[in-house]
């Protein structure tokens, strides 16, 4: 058994549920922002404002009817399952030849997993990473043994597990969905609470609303809440934070305030409260919708990607016949829920607080 601990340590095989929940589902995130949303957002751009390049065809895959053709967008977006898979093995600190491995490796998986691809990855991903991570550099021709390992490990549980994965990740999103529309009252409360929540603690909201599919009503929600926690703590945490603290948290993350709420969780308390009236105000009165891509959902404020998938959705949807157009009703819904409520419920939750002690001056400094 010392022995197999021993060659665990040397070969960096960590059973860790942060450096496999926390590190690899934040580096997935990444992945994810850097190739679907972009290309999601390269593509409205490109339509809405008739840029040519953007809306040129660059590539072309197969001939007739069936030929595939890609934007610089939809070739972004394309690549989504290796860079998710390479995010990850990067988090997991996988050797050079085992991480370009993964770009295969994640494409397959991707593509088997359907619409829960994104979870399917995450699993495969980390296996065949610290598959790989055991091979290499254990022969003389790791040039090859690793690669191969890798590859055939990694692409062989996804024909067994990635289908199955992506299934159920697929009926969990589709039931919150229509849970969603069935009560928005409810699951507007929930669904913003908890997914606002896990913005701020050190996982990725982004990759779970990704990997859950999670779109329409309970997407709104799903950004209504984030969009409180990132604006709430921005707002409530001003006078000691200032300028910088507003931009760091208000368009950068809520999670640089996880130190301070590990020493008084009642700082998380007014936030937290926004984001369970936010919720439901944008699911029952503007039903608001995110039909853009379900990583958006996960993503509130932080460099408006949030207000930018809702947007792209309501273009698709417009486009799609589906909606007839983007109203003034629509603009007002999504700055409220976005900006003003999550900053004015704040502020009226953490002021008496603060009165009654309970968040003293100094809990909410960044240090920055």
């Amino acid at each position: 058994m010392e022995a197999i601990r021993a060659f665990l340590k040397k070969k960096n095989v960590v059973f860790s549920a942060k450096r496999y929940f926390i590190d690899g589902m934040s580096a997935m995130a990444q992945g994810l922002f850097c190739t679907l949303l972009v290309g999601t957002i390269l593509n409205t751009v490109g339509q809405q404002f008739h840029i040519g390049f953007l809306n040129a065809v660059i590539v072309t895959i197969g001939k007739g009817e069936g030929a595939a053709t890609y934007t610089i967008g939809g070739l972004c977006s394309a690549m989504v399952g290796p860079a998710m898979a390479v995010a990850i093995g990067s988090a997991l600190q996988a050797p050079p030849l085992v991480l370009y491995s993964l770009i295969g490796v994640g494409f397959a998986t991707n593509y088997m997993g359907g619409a829960g691809g994104p979870l399917a990855v995450f699993f495969v991903a980390i296996l065949a990473a610290e598959i790989g991570k055991l091979v290499s550099k254990e022969t003389k021709i790791d040039i090859l043994v690793t690669p191969i390992v890798t590859t055939l490990a990694g692409v062989g549980i996804a024909a067994l597990i990635a289908a199955p994965i992506g299934t159920a990740a697929s009926a969990v999103g589709q039931f919150i969905m229509w849970a969603t529309e069935l009560q928005p009252l409810l699951m507007g409360i929930l669904v913003s609470v908890v997914v606002g929540m896990a913005l701020t603690l050190p996982i990725s909201s982004a990759a779970i609303c990704a990997a859950l599919g999670l779109t329409g009503l309970a997407g709104g929600a799903a950004v209504a809440g984030c969009c409180a926690q990132m604006v709430g703590f921005a707002v409530m945490s001003f006078r000691e934070n200032r300028w910088g603290g507003l931009v760091a948290q208000g368009i950068g993350t809520s999670m640089l305030q996880m130190p301070n709420i590990l020493r008084n969780p009642r700082v998380w308390i007014p936030p937290t409260a926004a984001s369970a009236i936010t919720g439901p105000i944008a699911t029952c009165l503007f039903r608001l919708q995110m039909n853009g891509a379900p990583v958006s959902s996960g993503m509130g404020t932080c460099g408006l990607v949030g207000q930018i998938g809702v947007y792209t959705g309501w273009v698709k949807d417009v486009a799609s016949g589906a909606k007839a157009a983007v109203t003034a009703m629509d603009w007002v819904g999504l700055a409220l829920i976005s900006f003003v409520l999550p900053a004015v419920l704040t502020l009226l939750i953490a002021i008496p607080m603060r009165r009654a002690g309970w968040i003293k001056d100094g809990d909410l400094d960044l240090k920055l």
